[in-house]
């Protein structure tokens, strides 16, 4: 047996305000450590929040605030090449924690503009394990975000078992979750914004399709949650809703909750799992071994990152 003690948060972001946000990951990674937890999971898009208000602006109707909305996003967005990551890297080392963090990622090396929906996994020694760009954001996400490529369809070995991610609607592409399982896959984490039955009905499938641990969360968020200062705050939130329940949840390997959901609480919830159950669940049913069909099936996966420009220039 391996247990490994896994975290799950779920505390809203200060929206749109990126070194805030960073501040309440760093108080959120403290006191975590503080629980003796080994993996800690953040939402999707957490720094500095995910884009909400996309879901209540009227195509057509409200482009100027969009476009107010979106340049603060982009103000606020994580530039890794320029180091706005180190103080988590720096508290993963601390604590010998391994962290997956959903973020707004700006390509501060091509275009200097586009955003993605972006997952890190960061290790014991702060290092960033894997670096995975949501491939195909989800219908007015595509207003916001790029889309990745597959160069982070990666599972990872850590000291806390081998980890593979996907984001949010990303774990409805049975291909990419097959990639996910076909390299010997411990713990499937799906950052998501969404929440409720469906949601964890989906999980309890990919728990028992994958054979493998499955942690899931989104924001837990109210409308008292959204910065006074965010545009036109009032006319598209109200004080007293709940945004997004939250709703993180563990799966046990082959389906069962085995944690959660904590539903409408904005804190984290902390579960012990033992690895060794994602390998014996898999003697039943293993898609991508003796389940699997080689010779009637193929599946490639063009894993090279695809940059927009390829510069010759002389020595």
């Amino acid at each position: 047996m391996m247990s490994v003690k896994v975290a799950i948060a779920q505390k809203p972001p200060v929206l749109l305000d990126l070194e805030k946000t960073i501040q309440k990951t760093l108080d959120t990674i403290d006191e975590a450590a503080e629980q003796n937890a080994q993996l800690l999971v953040f939402p999707e898009a957490y720094l500095p929040g995910y884009p909400t208000w996309i879901w209540r602006l009227s195509p057509g109707k409200d482009m100027a605030l969009g476009s107010r909305i979106h340049a603060k996003l982009r103000e606020n967005s994580v530039d890794i090449k320029a180091g706005d990551l180190d103080s988590i890297c720096d508290a993963a080392r601390q604590h010998k924690m391994v962290i997956v963090l959903g973020m707004n990622e700006r390509d501060s090396e091509y275009s200097g503009t586009t955003l993605y929906n972006t997952l890190v996994v960061i290790g014991t020694e702060g290092q960033i394990l894997n670096h995975h760009r949501k491939m195909m954001p989800t219908n007015p996400e595509r207003m916001v975000w790029g889309m990745g490529d597959a160069s982070g369809l990666q599972v990872v070995d850590t000291p806390y078992g081998r980890i593979g991610a996907l984001i949010c609607w990303e774990s409805y592409m049975p291909l990419a979750r097959y990639a996910l399982f076909s390299q010997d896959i411990d713990i499937y984490v799906a950052p998501t914004w969404d929440s409720g039955d469906t949601w964890h009905a989906s999980m309890n499938h990919i728990a028992r399709e994958g054979g493998c641990w499955v942690l899931s969360s989104a924001t837990a968020m109210s409308g008292s949650d959204i910065p006074d200062d965010f545009p036109e705050r009032d006319a598209l939130f109200d004080p007293d809703e709940w945004i997004n329940p939250g709703d993180a949840v563990v799966i046990k390997p082959f389906g069962g909750v085995h944690a959660g959901p904590m539903h409408q609480e904005k804190g984290i919830l902390y579960a012990d799992i033992d690895l060794e159950e994602a390998q014996k669940s898999r003697k039943a049913l293993d898609i991508s071994g003796h389940y699997n069909r080689p010779d009637i099936f193929n599946l490639e996966v063009d894993r090279r990152a695809m940059p927009p420009v390829t510069f010759i220039d002389d020595d």
